[in-house]
């Protein structure tokens, strides 16, 4: 596994939002449109920095295979979304196999295209549920989203930079 990602990995997901939460920050955290599309209001350019992108296998340590449908192998794509090149998220979307068919083929092809510019550009997306976690002093979030029914897990930790952060301040 990568180190760059530990933090979102060690993120503890809560069953109920915690109450410490502000409005603003609960106005990130279980914002429903695309986090692009809010990060690109903080700054000139909103890019991509891929740190690992492929197939795994179920075998492989997925701590979202219970989230997901069983599957053999799942598309992973783990990313630094940066702001004015400036780090603001970090970002690992699980994909099972199953769902890459079709127009949701293209998942696999986005290169330096962030997620949210592919997933809300689509008018069957939907999403299942937001569940709000924190990291230490980070907060972040997941949401199992679908394509045409088909499912994705989309998990998220807001680094220190983040717009998120400095309007709390």
């Amino acid at each position: 596994m990568t180190d760059a990602l530990s933090p979102l990995r060690a993120l503890h997901f809560f069953d109920v939002l915690p109450q410490e939460l502000s409005a603003g920050w609960l106005d990130w955290l279980l914002l429903e449109d695309s986090m692009t599309k809010r990060f690109e209001q903080y700054c000139s350019r909103v890019t991509v920095r891929i740190v690992r992108e492929g197939f795994i296998s179920q075998d492989d340590s997925l701590p979202e295979a219970g989230l997901l449908p069983l599957d053999s192998r799942y598309w992973l794509r783990e990313i630094i979304l940066c702001g004015d090149e400036e780090p603001w998220l970090l970002a690992r979307t699980v994909v099972p196999e199953s769902t890459l068919e079709g127009p949701e083929l293209a998942l696999q092809q986005l290169g330096s295209t962030p997620l949210g510019r592919y997933l809300f550009s689509s008018s069957s997306l939907t999403r299942d549920y937001i569940q709000v976690g924190r990291s230490e002093a980070l907060w972040g979030r997941r949401s199992r989203l679908r394509l045409s029914g088909k499912p994705l897990l989309l998990t998220e930790l807001f680094l220190p930079n983040s717009p998120l952060y400095k309007e709390e301040r």
